[in-house]
């Protein structure tokens, strides 16, 4: 006698994730109307019995997974906690449980430290990482130690790291470029960059991207150095008010992180906002009233619970040993201004 299907030989002859086929199963969102169609033809073939689902789940084992994210006031950051939060049923019928573990990211020693203290005590592990020897290290212990990593938003490659969960940095610092530029038009002038800090690969392939575009395609515009707001409200608005004193020719600018509402305070108090093209990060609360009142002109966006579902979705299958879907893991850039807010 043949054995009973299960869920993993419906994803299996579907071609998706064993994620998606519990989806179709039990009517939830978040699943194309193709995909759904293939799922249940893929049942009706087989003769699926649902009660599959439910001997599997009896023979999962409960995994502990942990995300290690910035400390402080970063609006972006703390959406992907929010979402993560609303996937608390979907993690309690696979028996899996989250941790958020909150640290300094910008110091290597702290967050490679706060690394070190999970290794042996779970399965699994999505960091927003510095990319720094420490941290890299770190990261490589954990593995060694046998738990599944992933980068989430800001990578570190040269790691044993086993996924990145983001967009393409690069792109998004070229998409900020060209915007950046062509808001300019003719004018002459110079460019300021407001990133956390140029040790978090995030923000330093959008610095690349964005540099690389203004040297080829605006070689009017000069870049000036690199400030680090550290995402801080408080010290971005004090590094840019400064800036904007030493030089009356700014005509763009780039926050590459968060810190956003104190860059646009410094605006706003030089009177500077509104003739200076502010091109920026993610949409949250402060962008969106940034956009609607003219203050900047548009957003690379990015979005968080997409993030938060895929950095689960792949660490649950990391730790299972099931493929990855690279189509529904892709992280997509959006670019978001006043007129198409969402």
């Amino acid at each position: 006698m043949n054995a009973p299907l299960t869920l993993r030989d419906i994803a299996r002859q579907a071609g998706v994730s064993l994620a998606t086929v519990d989806r179709v199963l039990h009517n939830r969102p978040g699943v194309r109307p193709d995909t759904v169609q293939r799922v249940k033809d893929a049942m009706a073939r087989s003769a699926f019995q649902p009660h599959a689902a439910a001997s599997e789940l009896a023979r999962a084992r409960s995994r502990r997974f942990a995300f290690v994210m910035p400390a402080g006031i970063n609006l972006f950051m703390q959406q992907i906690e929010a979402h993560l939060g609303e996937l608390g049923t979907w993690m309690a019928a696979r028996r899996l449980s989250v941790d958020i573990v909150t640290t300094d990211v910008f110091d290597p020693g702290v967050l490679a430290g706060k690394l070190e203290d999970l290794v042996g005590r779970v399965d699994g592990v999505a960091v927003v990482a510095l990319d720094h020897p420490s941290v890299r290290a770190a990261i490589n212990d954990l593995v060694e130690a046998g738990a599944k990593v992933v980068t989430l938003v800001s990578d570190v490659p040269s790691s044993r790291r086993h996924h990145y969960v983001g967009i393409d940095n690069i792109a998004a610092g070229r998409s900020a470029g060209a915007l950046v530029g062509r808001f300019v038009g003719g004018r002459t002038g110079r460019l300021a960059i407001m990133a956390g800090s140029q040790g978090l690969r995030d923000h330093a392939e959008r610095i690349f991207g964005f540099t690389q575009v203004i040297a080829a395609e605006h070689r009017q515009l000069e870049v000036l150095p690199v400030l680090e707001g550290h995402d801080e409200d408080d010290r971005s608005e004090h590094l840019m008010g400064q800036l904007l004193a030493r030089h009356g020719d700014i005509v763009g600018l780039y926050n590459v992180g968060a810190g956003t509402a104190g860059v646009a305070k410094a605006l706003t108090e030089a009177g500077r906002a509104g003739n200076i093209v502010f091109v920026g990060h993610d949409v949250t609360a402060v962008t969106r009233k940034l956009l609607l009142n003219g203050v900047m002109d548009a957003v690379i966006s990015q979005n968080p619970g997409h993030e938060a579902r895929s950095a689960v979705r792949v660490l649950l299958a990391l730790a299972r040993g099931e493929p990855l879907l690279s189509e529904q893991e892709t992280i997509r850039i959006d670019i978001v201004m006043r007129d198409n807010l969402p």
